[in-house]
């Protein structure tokens, strides 16, 4: 089984730097923020648990809206190219499992017309990932770096750059609800939006539920959601079913959460003519999506398993293969660590070629 890192647990889920923490003050959860300015600087702000993503935010401008990278719906789906994109991906996989057997998705898919190179964390910490860790422009520079390199591994399919924003993280303390979760403020999600607009990226909003559920947590983000550039992940992981905290435990999801998330998707994408969701689910033990055979593929949602775990190269290819080629659903992802997946000696950071040369080849790449 892959690694994930628990030296932090002492000072809150991912967040032992100062600038992320959750504390119960007279009954409050009060968090400590570093703002996402794009020259760096830094200033304080309180917000409130449970009504955080609740507060108006500002206006995200029409250009963030219309200039990103949003598929056109119109016209038909070229089938033949996404047969041919299927079986580059399947990368002559024996197994009879890929290409994934499911049906033609809606006009305007991303999958698997594109790979999705994406950059992972949270604004407010430098530790929870590379999105959070650079000023704004520093940290697209190094997105641009990979891409190139993820580009120049593979050049059937075009390469598209991404933001994982984590929208609702999963915290060490109950806070003023007792979920242990907390969801961010509007205005980080704008300003994700906004950086996202700079490189004409996708953005990704994940959520981490805690003692909370996707049926409570997604209908929150449900303005973002309604955008064409906006998808979203959610993680198994701390999503903490048996009453433990998170971080105690690893979590789980049945086939039965990631239905209703999808459900939720393909009727927003229907109700408002958008071209069809990605679903990234992150994944790196079995126990983390039970009765995976139950999960409904809709054409109007695309389903990403991704291999979230960390450590050296052997590790990662044996939990990508155990855990989401060897139990297909649609697509698939992989997560690379900048900092943990060299922590033990004698590992190291494995490159695009050797990632893509798994059977099948990930459509989605996330760095953290």
């Amino acid at each position: 089984m892959v690694q994930k890192d628990r030296s932090q647990l002492k000072s809150g889920i991912h967040y032992s730097h100062k600038a992320l923490r959750a504390a119960c003050v007279a009954g409050a959860c009060v968090l400590v923020v570093v703002s996402a300015c794009n020259n760096g600087s830094s200033q304080t702000a309180k917000k409130e648990d449970s009504t955080a993503a609740g507060k108006t935010a500002a206006p995200v401008s029409a250009s963030a809206k219309d200039s990103v990278i949003v598929p056109s719906v119109s016209g038909p789906l070229d089938t033949a190219l996404y047969n041919k994109n299927l079986v580059h991906l399947a990368n002559g996989d024996s197994s009879g499992r890929w290409p994934a057997k499911t049906a033609y998705p809606n006009p305007g898919a991303i999958l698997p017309f594109k790979r999705i190179v994406a950059y992972y964390g949270n604004l407010y910490s430098k530790n929870m990932g590379v999105l959070g860790e650079y000023p704004p422009t520093e940290m697209l520079n190094k997105l641009k770096v990979e891409l190139k390199k993820w580009q120049e591994a593979d050049t059937t399919i075009p390469v598209i750059p991404a933001l994982h924003y984590i929208a609702v993280t999963a915290q060490g303390a109950p806070g003023k609800d007792g979920k242990y979760r907390l969801r961010m403020p509007f205005k980080q999600i704008d300003s994700i939006l906004h950086i996202a607009e700079r490189i004409n990226a996708l953005v990704f909003l994940d959520v981490q539920v805690g003692f909370s559920n996707v049926e409570a947590e997604i209908p929150q983000l449900e303005k973002y959601l309604k955008m064409p550039n906006v998808h979203l992940g959610i993680d198994p992981e701390f999503s903490m079913k048996t009453g433990k905290k998170p971080g105690k435990v690893i979590g789980t999801m049945d086939a039965a959460d990631v239905n209703f998330v999808s459900n939720y998707l393909a009727n927003l994408a229907k109700a408002n003519n958008l071209p069809p969701k990605i679903l990234v689910v992150h994944r790196f033990t079995r126990p983390m999506i039970t009765n995976y055979k139950n999960i409904k593929i809709h054409p109007d949602v695309q389903i990403v398993m991704d291999m979230d775990g960390w450590g050296e190269p052997t590790l990662k290819f044996d939990s990508y293969k155990a855990y989401v080629t060897n139990e297909p659903v649609q697509f698939t992802g992989f997560k690379l660590f900048y900092k943990n997946d060299i922590r033990k000696p004698k590992s190291r950071l494995l490159t695009p070629k050797e990632v893509l040369s798994q059977k099948p080849s990930p459509i989605y790449i996330q760095y953290q």
